[in-house]
């Protein structure tokens, strides 16, 4: 079983939208880029989500370093331009050089990649992956790892399985070679593809389903990373016994709160309804929750939570996001060397 972070080098992050795919990504980023390692944090969909919650300027089409993490690592970010990833390949494939650039000003680079999208899957693919297999003069990594905030959860799958998206451009060929290279490493013990979801069912249905996919496809399936967790401020059994016969104490505790005096009818007693009402909708929103887990511990996977930060998501909430995970990352690796 893949444990985050653990083996796998490119941490491939998905998830229905609106879950904080690219949040989780960036805190997963930071979370692995601990004690001195150094973590490519790459983004294939053009919306600039990462520049965003690092309170940076758009990204480039190069690898430019964005945070430090704890202990001195590296956090290095990518927005992957099809186009320019295109030029690259044909640069480096058929030493096209200024003529690559001609046809970009001609609209052919744009044309190429919007009539075959398994060819512009296979570009910014193909990407990630030469990031993940890249060494310097001393032939070690130059990244520990890869994480792409990538396609949502209905596409993944299709993003992901190249090889068979390319098996109608070309059979043979540079092309069929570059894919075949990027599935090579995208089924590999290198490659573990994670689900971001919430405690809500149909965010968990299309992580089921998403998954199933993967496992069809023999796509490597990661982990389940629950996002934007609420804590449980009371249980069905507290509930019912202030609805019941501790009515009358609810009342008297709001009193001495300072909550209006104790008398029949005054602003504490006014106040129990109101209350108990949000109560019962906050137990069940509790026992729906305990539902949703049930469902994704069905799934089989290691899950993760991080928690709903109440005061909204800065650069601040980020870093503390990649703490949680950064614990459940330590926890893994002692439990793996034991």
């Amino acid at each position: 079983m893949v444990r985050l972070g653990y083996v796998s080098r490119l941490q491939v992050v998905s998830g229905k939208g609106g879950t904080g795919k690219t949040t989780v990504a960036a805190a997963l980023a930071l979370a692995l880029a601990t004690e001195g390692k150094r973590t490519l944090l790459v983004e294939v969909e053009g919306r600039q989500g990462i520049a965003q919650l690092f309170e940076t300027e758009a990204l480039p089409y190069e690898e430019r370093k964005i945070a430090v993490a704890s202990g001195g690592g590296e956090v290095y970010a990518l927005a992957i331009d099809a186009e320019r990833a295109l030029l690259d390949y044909l640069q480096m494939f058929y030493k096209l050089g200024s003529a690559g650039r001609a046809l970009k000003k001609l609209g052919a680079i744009d044309f190429a990649t919007t009539i075959a999208p398994g060819l512009r899957d296979v570009l910014l693919t193909g990407k990630a992956c030469e990031a993940v297999r890249r060494r310097d003069r001393k032939n070690a990594y130059v990244y520990d790892y890869v994480v792409m905030d990538a396609p949502p959860t209905g596409r993944i799958t299709k993003f992901l399985n190249v090889n068979d998206e390319v098996a109608g451009l070309a059979k043979f060929g540079p092309i069929h070679n570059q894919a075949q290279a990027v599935m090579r490493v995208l089924k590999s013990p290198e490659t573990a593809v994670h689900f971001v979801t919430l405690l809500e069912e149909m965010p968990v249905q299309e992580t089921a389903d998403g998954i199933a996919e993967l496992r069809a496809a023999e796509l490597p399936v990661g982990n389940v990373i629950v996002n934007m967790v609420r804590p449980h401020l009371v249980d069905e059994d507290a509930l019912r016994t202030a609805a019941g016969e501790q009515r009358a104490d609810v009342a008297r505790a709001l009193s001495r709160a300072g909550l209006g005096g104790a008398r029949r009818g005054g602003l504490a007693e006014r106040l129990v309804d109101p209350l108990l009402e949000q109560a019962a909708e906050h137990a069940q929103r509790v026992e729906l929750e305990r539902e949703q887990r049930a469902a994704l511990a069905g799934i089989g996977l290691p899950t993760y939570e991080l928690p709903l930060l109440g005061e909204g998501l800065d650069l601040a909430g980020l870093y503390r996001l990649a703490r949680t995970l950064r614990t459940d990352l330590g926890a893994d690796r002692a439990q793996g060397a034991a």
